[in-house]
Protein backbone atom coordinates (compact mmCIF):
# COMPACT_ATOMS: atom_id res chain seq x y z
CA UNK A 1 0.00 0.00 0.00
CA UNK A 2 1.15 3.38 -1.02
CA UNK A 3 2.53 5.89 1.41
CA UNK A 4 2.02 9.57 1.18
CA UNK A 5 4.25 12.53 2.70
CA UNK A 6 3.60 16.20 2.52
CA UNK A 7 6.60 18.95 3.96
CA UNK A 8 4.99 21.97 4.38
CA UNK A 9 4.88 25.37 6.42
CA UNK A 10 2.18 24.87 9.44
CA UNK A 11 0.12 28.09 8.32
CA UNK A 12 0.50 26.99 4.73
CA UNK A 13 -3.16 25.03 4.57
CA UNK A 14 -6.31 26.70 6.66
CA UNK A 15 -6.81 24.77 10.20
CA UNK A 16 -9.04 22.30 10.27
CA UNK A 17 -7.83 21.24 6.22
CA UNK A 18 -5.89 18.22 7.40
CA UNK A 19 -8.42 15.23 6.55
CA UNK A 20 -9.25 16.84 3.23
CA UNK A 21 -6.08 17.15 2.02
CA UNK A 22 -5.44 13.22 3.41
CA UNK A 23 -8.42 12.08 1.75
CA UNK A 24 -8.01 13.79 -1.61
CA UNK A 25 -4.66 13.19 -2.03
CA UNK A 26 -5.09 8.86 -0.86
CA UNK A 27 -7.83 8.69 -3.48
CA UNK A 28 -5.32 10.74 -6.00
CA UNK A 29 -2.56 8.20 -5.90
CA UNK A 30 -5.39 5.16 -5.60
CA UNK A 31 -6.78 6.36 -9.18
CA UNK A 32 -3.50 6.99 -11.05
CA UNK A 33 -2.92 2.96 -10.00
CA UNK A 34 -5.85 1.65 -10.96
CA UNK A 35 -7.71 1.86 -8.25
CA UNK A 36 -11.26 3.39 -9.05
CA UNK A 37 -13.13 1.69 -6.44
CA UNK A 38 -10.80 1.07 -3.16
CA UNK A 39 -11.84 -1.57 -0.64
CA UNK A 40 -10.63 -1.63 2.83
CA UNK A 41 -7.63 -2.88 2.57
CA UNK A 42 -6.43 -0.04 0.24
CA UNK A 43 -8.08 2.41 2.38
CA UNK A 44 -6.85 1.77 5.60
CA UNK A 45 -3.41 0.82 5.02
CA UNK A 46 -2.51 4.08 2.32
CA UNK A 47 -0.78 6.24 4.94
CA UNK A 48 -0.95 10.13 4.29
CA UNK A 49 1.50 11.93 6.71
CA UNK A 50 1.23 16.30 7.27
CA UNK A 51 4.47 16.84 8.03
CA UNK A 52 3.72 20.76 9.33
CA UNK A 53 7.28 22.81 9.91
CA UNK A 54 7.56 26.40 11.25
CA UNK A 55 8.12 28.60 7.84
CA UNK A 56 11.69 29.74 8.63
CA UNK A 57 12.04 25.49 8.47
CA UNK A 58 11.39 25.41 4.93
CA UNK A 59 14.02 27.39 2.88
CA UNK A 60 15.67 28.28 -0.59
CA UNK A 61 18.45 29.95 -1.69
CA UNK A 62 15.89 32.97 -2.81
CA UNK A 63 13.83 32.95 0.67
CA UNK A 64 14.29 32.04 4.58
CA UNK A 65 10.46 31.27 4.66
CA UNK A 66 10.13 29.63 1.35
CA UNK A 67 6.49 29.02 0.56
CA UNK A 68 7.46 25.72 -1.13
CA UNK A 69 5.85 22.25 -0.46
CA UNK A 70 7.16 18.84 -0.87
CA UNK A 71 4.98 15.71 -1.40
CA UNK A 72 6.44 12.48 -1.69
CA UNK A 73 4.55 9.50 -2.34
CA UNK A 74 6.49 5.69 -1.84
CA UNK A 75 4.73 3.17 -3.80
CA UNK A 76 5.61 -0.99 -4.21
CA UNK A 77 7.40 -1.80 -7.38
CA UNK A 78 5.99 -0.82 -10.91
CA UNK A 79 2.29 -0.16 -9.48
CA UNK A 80 2.13 3.43 -11.92
CA UNK A 81 2.18 3.27 -15.10
CA UNK A 82 3.98 6.26 -16.76
CA UNK A 83 0.76 8.21 -17.35
CA UNK A 84 -0.66 7.39 -14.16
CA UNK A 85 2.43 8.53 -13.08
CA UNK A 86 1.34 12.03 -14.98
CA UNK A 87 -1.70 11.91 -13.69
CA UNK A 88 -0.58 11.57 -10.11
CA UNK A 89 1.97 15.15 -9.99
CA UNK A 90 -0.91 17.09 -11.85
CA UNK A 91 -3.73 15.25 -9.53
CA UNK A 92 -1.60 16.54 -6.44
CA UNK A 93 -0.51 19.86 -7.23
CA UNK A 94 -4.33 20.83 -8.16
CA UNK A 95 -5.21 19.54 -4.51
CA UNK A 96 -2.23 21.35 -2.87
CA UNK A 97 -2.92 24.48 -4.48
CA UNK A 98 -7.01 24.35 -4.03
CA UNK A 99 -6.72 23.38 -0.13
CA UNK A 100 -4.09 26.37 0.04
CA UNK A 101 -6.41 28.68 -1.34
CA UNK A 102 -3.79 29.82 -3.37
CA UNK A 103 -3.60 29.22 -7.35
CA UNK A 104 0.37 30.40 -7.48
CA UNK A 105 0.78 27.47 -5.48
CA UNK A 106 1.09 25.06 -7.76
CA UNK A 107 4.44 26.66 -8.83
CA UNK A 108 5.53 26.08 -5.67
CA UNK A 109 4.50 22.47 -5.70
CA UNK A 110 7.35 19.51 -5.57
CA UNK A 111 5.92 15.93 -5.88
CA UNK A 112 8.23 13.28 -6.05
CA UNK A 113 7.87 9.59 -6.66
CA UNK A 114 9.16 6.97 -5.42
CA UNK A 115 9.82 3.16 -5.60
CA UNK A 116 10.28 0.64 -2.59
CA UNK A 117 12.74 -2.09 -4.05
CA UNK A 118 11.37 -5.64 -4.56
CA UNK A 119 11.30 -6.80 -0.75
CA UNK A 120 11.29 -3.55 0.93
CA UNK A 121 7.78 -3.34 1.78
CA UNK A 122 7.11 -4.40 5.56
CA UNK A 123 4.05 -4.67 7.19
CA UNK A 124 2.89 -6.79 9.84
CA UNK A 125 6.27 -8.22 9.97
CA UNK A 126 6.38 -9.92 6.21
CA UNK A 127 8.62 -8.02 3.49
CA UNK A 128 6.05 -7.57 0.50
CA UNK A 129 7.27 -8.23 -3.14
CA UNK A 130 5.55 -9.01 -5.98
CA UNK A 131 5.06 -12.45 -4.90
CA UNK A 132 3.60 -10.91 -1.84
CA UNK A 133 1.56 -8.58 -3.57
CA UNK A 134 -0.03 -10.62 -5.76
CA UNK A 135 -1.42 -12.81 -2.94
CA UNK A 136 -2.52 -10.02 -1.18
CA UNK A 137 -4.62 -8.35 -4.14
CA UNK A 138 -5.99 -12.20 -4.62
CA UNK A 139 -7.01 -12.52 -1.35
CA UNK A 140 -8.83 -9.18 -1.54
CA UNK A 141 -10.44 -10.08 -4.51
CA UNK A 142 -12.02 -12.96 -3.12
Amino acid sequence: MPMIDVYAANDLFPPGSERQLGEELTFALLRAEGVPNPGPTHLNNTGAYLHRMSPQDVQTAASSAARTVRVQILTPPSVLTREGQRQLVREITEIVAKISGDPSQAGRTWVLLAEAAEGGWGIAGTAFGREEFAALAAKARS
